[in-house]
């Protein structure tokens, strides 16, 4: 079904993560996508979208996506009082912040998320389960370390600001400064656009070329 540009797709799922964040499931309908990549989503009968990286993989025979609740938000307060067998609209997926899977053997990445920025990482990981990765993942409160099982825990770093659970007490940009990185790794960064500017700061000056540092910004 089609409304515009966007098609129509069915809630099969949600799971709740925290008060403020959860996971909507939703029926695939044939949409294409690479990992990286990021859909617009609504409600079926509002004018506003948001964009949201697929948290899910081109595997998956379904979509997913990461929702933070914004109380004063157009869009999050209505998805997050959506129900499975409700619908969302959603688009054609689009976008460049992906792991070229040629390159992808015999590299070592660095994945560094702020909160629901860890999607495109989720994605790319279950997506590539033999990729050499280390992500870093910068939230406030040991909680909003999101389905942190799902990750290698070798691997997986929560930074956090406001606690002392995760597995690094302060920012990701505290940890790679105490924590320097080989000059030859892929860089991925996703999140605010202050994390984003710090920490490629950090790896430039840790020896990483600019053309190895690859962003994508969440609002």
């Amino acid at each position: 079904m089609r409304k515009g540009s966007f098609n129509l797709h069915t809630i099969i799922g949600k799971r709740v993560l925290t008060d403020s964040t959860f996971v909507l499931r939703m029926a695939r309908n044939g949409l294409k996508f690479t990992a990286g990549q990021h859909i617009q989503v609504g409600p079926p009968n509002g004018i506003h979208t948001r964009e949201y990286s697929v948290y899910s993989t081109p595997n998956d025979d379904f979509i997913e996506i990461l929702v933070r609740e914004v109380e004063d938000g157009l869009v999050t307060p209505v998805l997050k009082k959506l129900k499975v067998d409700d619908g969302v609209v959603i688009n054609d997926a689009v976008g460049y912040f992906s792991v070229d899977k040629e390159v992808a053997p015999g590299r070592r990445f660095l994945f560094v998320a702020s909160g629901t920025g860890i999607s495109p990482f989720h994605s790319f990981i279950k997506t590539y389960p033999d990729i050499d990765y280390t992500l870093l993942h910068g939230v406030r409160w040991a909680e909003e370390a999101y389905e942190r099982d799902e990750y290698n825990p070798n691997r997986y770093v929560a930074c956090t600001s406001r606690d002392h659970q995760g597995d690094f007490h302060g920012r990701v940009t505290d940890y790679l400064a105490k924590n320097p990185i080989n000059p030859d790794t892929l860089c991925y960064l996703c999140g605010n656009c202050d994390m984003i500017y710090d920490v490629f700061d950090i790896l430039e000056k840790q020896g990483v070329k600019s053309t190895n540092i690859f962003t994508e910004v969440y609002f």
